[in-house]
């Protein structure tokens, strides 16, 4: 009798309650991480929205509108908010073709998965850092 309650305990699901110092220890697989961030960088691209439409408004408006856009975006700080917003929308983009793909079974295999989301890591990095060149005049 003690043996099968022993058993009925072992059996049970674990409640972990992870507090900070415990989520900095659990490791999660680069398909985590990935769908964080891209929850992440679709909430930062909604936050930013009205930001992002006033710049497209300073630029389309007329030619006095284009001088103001470009001293605003001339400035150091704008042009690294800039950057993340690209990084969100590459990561953004990346991942959710991603996902697409994952909708229609291509790719859900535990390491299938987990290579297409380091490599959607890492395409959102370099694409970031192509344009981020540009951004930054250095082609």
């Amino acid at each position: 009798m003690v043996d099968s309650q022993q058993n009925v305990k072992k059996d049970r699901p674990v409640y972990r309650n992870i507090g900070l110092a415990q989520l900095i220890k659990y490791r999660l697989p680069w398909a985590g991480k990935v769908s964080i961030l891209h929850r992440i960088s679709g909430a930062a691209l909604f936050l930013m929205l009205p930001f992002l439409l006033y710049l497209l408004d300073q630029s389309l408006a007329s030619e006095l509108s284009y001088q103001k856009f470009q001293a605003i975006t001339g400035h150091m700080l704008v042009k690294i908010i800039c950057l993340g917003l690209i990084w969100c929308f590459l990561h953004h983009f990346c991942a959710g073709i991603r996902y697409l793909l994952l909708d229609l079974e291509i790719g859900v295999e535990k390491v299938d998965a987990n290579r297409s989301a380091i490599f959607v890591f890492c395409l959102g990095l370099a694409l970031t850092a192509v344009v981020g060149l540009k951004l930054f005049g250095l082609y």
